[in-house]
């Protein structure tokens, strides 16, 4: 157990880091900046574009959102600071335990409030679409592509994001075929870009009676949510879109009716579907939204100058491509190919403890911005 003496070293020590975190988020600055922001909102003009005026109130939230946590951020370790001083005057040993739980919980945040400097992207502060799909290897692909689905959305969850999932196709005798989730929330995408790649698993498939060890690979694609602005127009002669029944294993996230709706873009291949609206047109409606961020993910990636550029999109989910490995047998790990970065309890991964590796991810393009 830590002593007080020694908490209350490395607590002081921190006000230093804090400090330095406050002029990495910009903290004076966003403070100016909220009060110019909401000098343009007392415009009496400033409603009367409902889209503008939509903007402008978003980045005020998230401008107020980032001040607060920063500041509630310093606020809780003075208060740390003043815990281990007093139990140190008392001499009184009790407070050790709380103490010790604060320094843990302010390493963490001011961390996780660090890492969010490194995300500075564009579209890093969009929602994020997430789609799963298995490679070659049947029946075992095809649960590993489940599996994937379940862990970003545990992921999502734990981290206070809505998950939505928006399309399903189930495997033929497990897993699945296909899944698409929306992850709702503030820098959902600045945090998910990391993950897109091939995702490699090896283990004793429970679905080979002779218990071999199997390799497998599936894909997770991501793209930001993109708003709607008219910038993107998808002429109708363009799409083919069929209707059928929704798929069923998406648990009650899936409306079982024939409304679902599957949308192919001719000219890239690209195809993406909707079932979990409560309609026929709501499902056209989402489908065709994604398809545009899609599209326009594509287009930025490739720097292209307009969307007819887009070829078309290729996917290879095979061995050599993979982004990251999953061992399972004979030993457990998990291993990202590009940072190194590894942790050994597999189970926790699997359940959503991801931080590690989209951190690391994180600090590698931040240092290699650096070098440039």
């Amino acid at each position: 157990m830590i002593q007080l003496e020694d908490a209350k070293y490395k607590l002081t020590n921190m006000r230093a880091d804090i400090d330095e975190l406050a002029s990495a988020l910009r903290i004076d600055q966003l403070k100016k900046e909220i009060e110019e922001d909401e000098k343009v909102t007392s415009d009496p003009d400033f409603w009367n574009d409902a889209e503008r005026s939509s903007k402008v109130l978003q980045k005020i939230k998230q401008k107020k959102d980032t001040v607060s946590e920063f500041e509630a951020l310093k606020n809780k370790l003075e208060d740390a600071i003043t815990l281990a001083e007093m139990g140190i005057e008392e001499n009184d040993e009790s407070v050790v335990p709380e103490v010790e739980t604060e320094l843990h919980e302010i390493e963490k945040e001011e961390e996780r409030q660090r890492i969010e400097v490194l995300l500075s992207g564009e579209y890093d502060r969009n929602n994020a679409i997430v789609s799963f799909h298995p490679g070659a290897g049947g029946t075992e692909a095809q649960d590993w592509a489940l599996m994937l689905y379940r862990m970003y959305t545990r992921w999502g969850e734990k981290h206070g994001y809505n998950v939505k999932l928006v399309d399903w196709l189930d495997g033929e005798e497990a897993g699945i075929k296909s899944a698409t989730i929306m992850v709702e929330g503030t820098n959902a995408y600045g945090y998910l870009k990391s993950e897109a790649g091939v995702h490699r698993l090896v283990r004793v498939s429970p679905f080979d009676a002779s218990g071999r060890r199997h390799t497998s690979f599936a894909s997770v694609e991501v793209m930001p949510e993109f708003e709607d602005d008219g910038k993107i127009e998808i002429r109708d002669e363009d799409i083919e879109i069929t209707a059928h029944r929704s798929s069923g294993a998406g648990g009650q996230h899936i409306n079982k009716t024939d409304s679902a709706i599957r949308i192919t873009h001719i000219p890239t291949g690209i195809v993406v579907g909707c079932q979990t609206e409560r309609s026929q047109l709501q499902n056209k409606e989402t489908a065709l939204k994604m398809l545009k961020s899609k599209l326009m993910e594509i287009k930025e990636r490739e720097n292209l100058a307009r969307i007819e550029d887009i070829q078309g999109v290729k996917n290879n989910i095979e061995w050599g491509s993979q982004i990251r490995s999953y061992v399972f047998m004979p030993y457990t790990l998990v291993k990202d190919n590009r940072t190194g970065y590894e942790d050994g309890n597999i189970s926790a991964v699997m359940d959503g403890d991801i931080d590690g590796f989209i951190n690391a991810y994180l600090k590698m393009m931040a240092g290699k911005k650096d070098q440039q």
